[in-house]
């Protein structure tokens, strides 16, 4: 089996925040439900209209844990009965301010999502389990947003 360049650097940054060396700082659990007790308003960047899809379970669970949510995805109209968005920016127009920005999109895609976040005033860039990129919690942490990576944000919540 042979990996590309992008897969190493996804296993690359996997293994060095299982290891200890994110890069950059990250809340950990004591400071994601202090964080998450705020009852951020939450943008899901990859939301998918399709029920198996894990963005789709992560979505319903939040809104049943009364969270506000606003689905993020240029493909899809409606998430849930929810207005999806094509941009972070467009739901921001649309909808108002985002606190946290929960992602589900590849590692490399993480970096332009990170600035999105940083563009629209968001305080949280969160990477969804599976999920870290160095860069992006890099672009995140220079604006001021606190990082998370490789968690579930609906198990977090839940904790709660």
């Amino acid at each position: 089996m042979t990996i590309d360049r992008a897969g190493a650097h996804r296993l690359a940054d996997l293994l060095d925040l299982h290891e200890g060396r994110p890069g950059v700082p990250l809340l950990g659990g004591a400071g994601i439900r202090a964080y998450l007790s705020t009852r951020p308003r939450i943008a899901v960047i990859g939301a998918s209209p399709e029920p198996w899809r894990p963005s789709n379970g992560v979505l319903r669970d939040l809104v049943g844990l009364g969270f506000d949510v606003v689905p993020v995805n240029p493909a899809a109209t409606l998430v849930e009965g929810l207005n999806c968005y094509p941009t972070l920016a467009a739901a921001v127009e649309a909808t108002g301010p985002i606190d946290l920005v929960d992602v589900f999109r590849r590692a490399e895609a993480c970096p332009a999502h990170a600035r999105e976040a940083v563009a629209v005033g968001a305080t949280c860039l969160w990477l969804q389990l599976g999920i870290a990129s160095r860069e992006a919690g890099e672009i995140a942490a220079a604006g001021g947003l606190a990082v998370v990576m490789d968690r579930c944000l609906a198990i977090e919540a839940a904790r709660l």
